[in-house]
C-alpha cells in the first residue's frame, strides 16, 4: 500500500481521510482546496515559501548526533532532527507559514487555530503578526494551565487566546470550538489546522508543508553515508511524523516507527494511543483511528504531553 499512498493528493488516503463536515463549511473547504491546488503549481508561491523557510524559519534544521543517549540504546548511532531550533521552537512553523500565505492569497483577514502544547498557537500567532492578520487561538483550559508560558507568548504576539472549558478541556475540545468559530465567521476567517487530521484538504496540505523535515533528513543521512535503519517520530495528530516519514515511504530498508502516548498504560483506558487502542471512525471531519466506546462515541484521551493528548491521528 505504501507506494500508492506516497504523494497521494487526497481526499482519501486508502480508507482514511475524506471530508465529513457540516454544509456551512463545504464552500470554505472547496475555496481552500482550489487555492491550494493553484498555489502548489505557482512558482511564485513556492519561491516565497522557500524564502520564508530559509530567512524566517532558519531552515535547514541541523542533525545532531547524541552518543551518550545512544550508549543506552545498545550501541546504535542516534541522530536527532532539530526542529526545536526553528523560529518559534518547533516544526509547526513549517505548516503555518504555508497556510498563512494561502490565507492572504484568498483574501481573508483573520485566522483561527487550535493548539494543545501551544506550539501551533505560537507559530500561528507569529505568522499572523508577520502577515498582518487578526488571530484567535483556541486552547483547552487544562492545556492553558500546563503551558502558561506559550499562552503568554501568543498574547505577546497579539493573538487572542480563548481557554476552552467544555469536555475534557484539551486539544480535542479546542478543535471543536475552532470549528464553531469558523462556521460563524467563514466569510472573513481561515482555519489554520495544525496537524495531519481534519477534512480534506488539511491532511494533504499539512503533509506537503511538513515534508521538508524528511526531505532534509534524508539528504543529511545520505551525506553521512547512507539511509538510516529506522526513523522514529512521536505521533499525536501526526504532523511531525508524516513530515519526517514522507521522504522514506518508498525506502524498503528503512523502518518507520511511530511512538504513541501510552499515558497511564494502554490497558487502563487513560492513554492517547489511537492506533494501538482505537478503531476506524470519524473525528473532526475525517476518517481515522479514533479512541471510542462500543457505541462509537469518542473517548477522552490522556497524556502528560499536551501535544500528544488527542484521541485520533
Amino acid at each position: 500500500m505504501t507506494p500508492t499512498l506516497s504523494g497521494a493528493a487526497g481526499p482519501f488516503f486508502g480508507d482514511f481521510g475524506g471530508r465529513f463536515v457540516p454544509e456551512a463549511l463545504v464552500a470554505a473547504l472547496d475555496e481552500l482546496t482550489d487555492a491550494y491546488d493553484k498555489a502548489k503549481h505557482d512558482p511564485a508561491f513556492g519561491e516565497e515559501l522557500d524564502r520564508l523557510a530559509r530567512d524566517y524559519t532558519g531552515r535547514p534544521s541541523i542533525m545532531t548526533e547524541v552518543p551518550r543517549f545512544a550508549s543506552h540504546c545498545g550501541g546504535a548511532r542516534v541522530l536527532l532532527k532539530r526542529e526545536d531550533l526553528n523560529h518559534t521552537g518547533s516544526h509547526k512553523i513549517n505548516n503555518v507559514l504555508g497556510q498563512a500565505l494561502l490565507t492572504k492569497r484568498i483574501g481573508k483577514t483573520r485566522v483561527i487555530a487550535e493548539t494543545g502544547a501551544g506550539q501551533h498557537g505560537v507559530a500561528t500567532a507569529t505568522a499572523a503578526a508577520l502577515m498582518d492578520l487578526e488571530c484567535t487561538v483556541y486552547m483547552g483550559e487544562e492545556d492553558t494551565e500546563r503551558q502558561a508560558l506559550n499562552v503568554a507568548r501568543m498574547r505577546l504576539l497579539g493573538a487572542t487566546v480563548v481557554p476552552v472549558t467544555t469536555g475534557s478541556r484539551t486539544l480535542r475540545d479546542a478543535i471543536n470550538e475552532a470549528y464553531r468559530d469558523w462556521v460563524a465567521n467563514v466569510e472573513t476567517t481561515n482555519y489554520i489546522f495544525g496537524t495531519a487530521a481534519g477534512p480534506h484538504p488539511f491532511p494533504e496540505m499539512v503533509r506537503d508543508f511538513q515534508r521538508v523535515i524528511g526531505r532534509e533528513a534524508r539528504a543529511q543521512m545520505m551525506d553521512l553515508g547512507g539511509l538510516p535503519n529506522a526513523v522514529l517520530a512521536c505521533v499525536g495528530g501526526g504532523s511531525n511524523a508524516i513530515g519526517m516519514f514522507d521522504a522514506f515511504l518508498d525506502d524498503d530498508g528503512v523502518r518507520l516507527i511511530g511512538c504513541e502516548a501510552a499515558g497511564d498504560g494502554v490497558d487502563t483506558g487513560k492513554h492517547a494511543s489511537s492506533i494501538t487502542g482505537g478503531r476506524p471512525g470519524v473525528l473532526h471531519g475525517a476518517m481515522s483511528y479514533v479512541l471510542q466506546d462500543a457505541d462509537g462515541q469518542t473517548q477522552p484521551s490522556h497524556s502528560i504531553s499536551a501535544g500528544l493528548d488527542y484521541p485520533g491521528v
